[in-house]
């Protein structure tokens, strides 16, 4: 039986690295599910993993589209599902590795997403009543008529609130109960890393004073430069828009660069809402210790287990 070994938790947790160091033990090629890194030109903002280390080890579904291109969570899965059975083919270990949890549980649960295409009168509608009555309105609607789905996306997500409305109004059924599953043909071992939230909060504020002095500033101002404005869904994600806020002179850079921390500890708070700390398929270790160890132990006991099965 094929394996694959997932790596998930918070952003800023160190999932990253870990991997980095997986991946050279185990002659593997990283996959990543982390939904903004798929958009060329978007590097500092995302954290992307640097060209030195996408030299050393091959990673797969990282600048794909342009900042203005469509993209889904059907897309996505195939071409996740396309790149682990590829990097499987060439007798490499695969490792799927990312913060996204509609990406990652997409492709571990083998989800069958809906077949329902985008329903542009629909959406624009759902638009103006986001800016008529604000965006919370649309996700107190959201929690009336699936409150599963509500619950796994972030209330000022307005992008994925319509999506799930849309597949609502159009089925007329909740898009959480849409979510039929069929388990891929491969092994999974999901290592979780966590720290405690007041050490995360810190990991989250270094990194994103880091971005600053890394360029991100000018990384905004190249995009909207060339036409990637503030409205697309690419351009709505964390640093992005604070950064680009500035830039329209509507926030000083200070107050910028504090909405991206707090809205970052808001979204990793949130990321647990899709990797639950009592989630027994999950191997929670905490980032606080040396966990290289631990991490080859289990990797090395579920590759013995059903690598030759």
């Amino acid at each position: 039986m094929k394996c694959l070994v997932a790596v998930v938790g918070p952003t800023a947790v160190g999932k990253s690295q870990l991997a980095l160091h997986l991946a050279k033990e185990l002659d593997g090629e990283i996959v990543n599910a982390d939904s903004r890194q798929v958009y060329r030109y978007m590097d500092i903002g995302t954290a992307k993993p640097s060209r030195t280390e996408q030299s050393l080890i091959r990673h797969h579904l990282i600048d794909i589209i342009n900042p203005d291109e469509s993209f889904s969570l059907a897309i996505y899965q195939k071409l996740a599902i396309e790149a682990i059975e590829a990097i499987q083919r060439r007798n490499k270990f695969p490792l799927l590795v990312g913060g996204s949890g509609l990406y990652i549980w997409s492709v571990l649960e083998g989800w069958r997403i809906p077949p329902v295409g985008p329903n542009i009168e629909l959406r624009h509608s759902l638009e103006i009543r986001a800016k008529q009555e604000g965006v919370y309105a649309l996700y107190q609607e959201l929690q009336k008529v699936d409150p599963v789905a509500a619950t796994k996306i972030m209330p000022n997500n307005l992008r994925r609130i319509i999506r799930a409305l849309e597949i609502y109004q159009v089925t007329g059924q909740p898009v959480s109960q849409l979510w039929q599953k069929e388990l891929p043909p491969f092994q999974v071992l999901i290592i979780g890393l966590t720290i405690q939230r007041d050490d995360l909060y810190i990991r989250i504020d270094s990194r994103v004073d880091d971005m600053i002095k890394q360029g991100l500033v000018d990384e905004v101002e190249d995009l909207m430069a060339n036409g990637y404005g503030l409205e697309l869904p690419s351009m709505s994600g964390i640093g992005y828009k604070q950064i680009g806020m500035f830039l329209k002179g509507k926030l000083g850079l200070p107050a910028a660069i504090q909405q991206m921390k707090y809205e970052t500890h808001r979204f990793a708070r949130h990321q647990y809402a899709w990797f639950h700390l009592n989630d027994v398929r999950i191997h929670w270790l905490d980032m606080s210790e040396n966990v290289q160890k631990e991490v080859s132990r289990l990797v090395g006991t579920f590759i013995t287990r059903h690598q030759n099965k």
